[in-house]
């Protein structure tokens, strides 16, 4: 790759997956020192989940995971990528580092946030664009495989899960990372790489 030229690097999220968000953060660090851009897209946990037998409160929180996926899918349709992704920020921001209530009202905080119209949050409450919201899942989940969740990136044609960190490393340090999870991914036969998690997100 020329140094002049910038790579897409493309990101499935579910906007309610505390890990997907520290990655995202990452890739936005690793965008900084690295020639890539990260393009966000849309997948949905409540769609993995679909027909799985789950803990009665997991449950719940797939149902409710269906409006700001929705609502996600609708921005990045009739606003673009670029609008996605400050979306995806300030629904980010709120839901996790500042631990607001997963409500409609949150979703027209975002909304207004970035510039766009309070009346996106209602399609959150409709499953009518939900075949939509399956096919982008799914142009992200599929190259990976069922046995994974968010976030999932596909880079250089190979599509992988994670990685799964925190806090997100910032400036040399994320780069430093994503050349070493790019180089490992390359490799054909390269599955599996994981450790017991110490620690909960931090959100610095």
């Amino acid at each position: 790759m020329a140094n002049d030229s910038v790579e897409e690097v493309h990101f499935w999220f579910d906007p309610g997956c505390p890990w997907s968000w520290m990655t995202s953060r990452w890739m936005l660090e690793v965008e900084k020192v690295r020639p890539v851009r990260t393009v966000f897209h849309v997948m949905s946990l409540s769609v993995l989940n679909e027909g799985r037998d789950l803990d009665p409160g997991y449950r719940a929180a797939m149902d409710r995971g269906w409006a700001p996926v929705r609502v996600a899918l609708a921005v990045d349709q009739q606003h673009g990528k670029e609008k996605l992704s400050e979306f995806y920020t300030a629904l980010g921001t709120r839901f996790h580092p500042n631990k607001e209530e997963r409500t409609k009202e949150t979703l027209v905080a975002a909304l207004t946030e970035v510039g766009l119209p309070a009346e996106l949050a209602d399609v959150g409450d409709t499953d009518a664009n939900d075949e939509a919201l399956r096919a982008s899942h799914h142009e992200g989940m599929d190259p990976v495989g069922d046995e994974v969740g968010t976030p999932v990136i596909h880079v250089d044609g190979v599509a992988f899960f994670g990685p799964v960190i925190s806090p997100a490393p910032k400036g040399e340090q994320a780069g430093q990372l994503f050349d070493g999870v790019r180089a490992a991914a390359a490799y054909p036969g390269f599955f599996e790489l994981k450790r017991s998690r110490t620690v909960g997100p931090i959100f610095d």
